[in-house]
């Protein structure tokens, strides 16, 4: 259902208005880099439980929505993104929700010798299995 899907720190090369229209017309909620550093991370972790609720949903960390100054192995770097630390935060903040599965992608080692992305998507791995291992204990024995 595209009305629980949350797009986050989306920003890069949006040359035309309509760029996210295809999105909007459906029903997805985006917020781009812009809304994310006006509302914070408190109202930014706000807008996304009141999006999700409480139906199950699923969780994907693409690395390459982070600023490449914390995580460059990446194909698809682009200057302007939130840190380790906001993105740790806001990941924390969806304690929660009814997640049921969660990955990290866009980790390109090779494009990084200096190990810091992988050393980045394994701590957002690490807090993304907190967030499942919280609703394994909050739903019981399924």
């Amino acid at each position: 259902d595209p009305k629980r899907y949350v797009m986050l720190g989306i920003r890069g090369t949006l040359y035309a208005p309509d760029d996210l229209d295809w999105a909007y017309e459906r029903g997805v909620t985006i917020i781009t880099i812009e809304d994310f550093f006006e509302m914070g991370v408190e109202k930014t972790i706000e807008k996304i439980h009141e999006v999700l609720g409480v139906e199950p949903c699923y969780l994907t960390f693409d690395i390459d929505g982070m600023d490449p100054k914390d995580a460059p192995g990446t194909g698809a770097p682009e200057p302007g993104g939130p840190s380790y630390r906001e993105c740790q935060e806001v990941l924390r903040g969806l304690r929660g929700l009814n997640l049921y599965g969660a990955d990290v992608n866009e980790v390109s080692p090779p494009l990084d010798p200096s190990g810091m992305t992988a050393l980045v998507a394994c701590n957002v791995m690490f807090e993304e299995l907190c967030l499942l291992a919280d609703c394994v204990k909050r739903r019981g024995n399924e």
